[in-house]
């Protein structure tokens, strides 16, 4: 019998076997960490190639916060100056919830072209194409409540909380729009269309908005309605971030809106990654 002596490999060439040997079942906590850093680079270059994205957090808080006060100040508080405690903290959190609301309309944008079946055959961690880009956007919830706030100073705002208690607002304000950002997240991966992402959004959208403090107080509203605003998460942020704005203070407000925030990712973040992974 003939025997063959073996023959060299190219050094080039993967061995499947040798591949799949290595591949591990679960992915670790860091590689999950390092694989959601990874996605919210890639969506931060995507932003920076696309600067029409910042369109929203450039505009919107300088458009808003000048009409809601020249148009309502003098009507609900006598004047510009005396409504401006009250609606600056209301704005931060109307853009913050309006930013993040664009996160599940880009999702849905991404999976439609057919980006998510390339993260599909990648060993990587379902939630590292989902939360990548939310850990990218905090850079577009700070820049939001900066301009807004810089927006209320220029117009007459004066924070009697210092700079801790702007410092701690706009923190708050951050932390509020990425913990609501998971429910659009959810809602990118259950609709079929951007459109249809963007319209339910807008749904949920405004009356977590203007049925709650942030632009009026809750006081003046018919009983029936006070019920809702006291238990809307909208309003607990817009209380907390008046009581670091004006008074500097870490109220039971803010315990409460932390609260909230991580009650509402503990729900919506594995929702979201339920969905997503049931789509790949």
């Amino acid at each position: 019998m003939t025997v063959l002596a073996p023959t060299s490999r190219d050094p080039r060439r993967v061995d499947p076997s040798a591949a799949i040997a290595r591949t591990k079942p679960r992915t670790s906590l860091q590689e999950t960490g390092t694989q959601i850093l990874a996605m919210a680079w890639r969506a931060l270059k995507k932003m920076r190639r696309k600067p029409e994205q910042f369109f929203d957090v450039l505009i919107q808080p300088l458009l808003f916060t000048a009409m809601f006060a020249f148009i309502f100040g003098g009507a609900i508080s006598g004047s510009v100056s005396d409504y401006l405690p009250l609606l600056i903290p209301g704005i931060l959190a109307q853009t913050a919830l309006t930013v993040c609301m664009a996160t599940g309309v880009q999702l849905r944008e991404d999976m439609d072209k057919g980006v998510f079946d390339r993260f599909k055959s990648l060993p990587i961690a379902r939630i590292a194409p989902l939360a990548g880009p939310m850990v990218a956007d905090l850079v577009r919830y700070l820049i939001a409540s900066v301009l807004t706030l810089v927006t209320g100073l220029v117009i007459g705002y004066r924070p009697e909380g210092g700079v801790l208690g702007c410092v701690g607002g706009i923190a708050l304000t951050v932390v509020a729009g990425w913990s609501l950002a998971w429910i659009f997240t959810w809602l990118g991966t259950m609709a079929r269309s951007a459109q249809s992402v963007q319209g339910i959004s807008m749904m949920i959208m405004f009356p977590l908005t203007f049925l709650s403090n942030a632009f009026v107080p809750a006081e003046t509203l018919p009983g029936w309605l006070q019920g809702f605003v006291k238990i809307n998460p909208v309003s607990h942020v817009v209380s907390a971030v008046r009581d670091l704005f004006n008074d500097g203070a870490v109220t039971a407000e803010v315990g409460w809106a932390v609260v909230g925030c991580v009650a509402v990712v503990a729900i919506f973040a594995p929702l979201a990654v339920r969905s997503y992974s049931r789509k790949m």
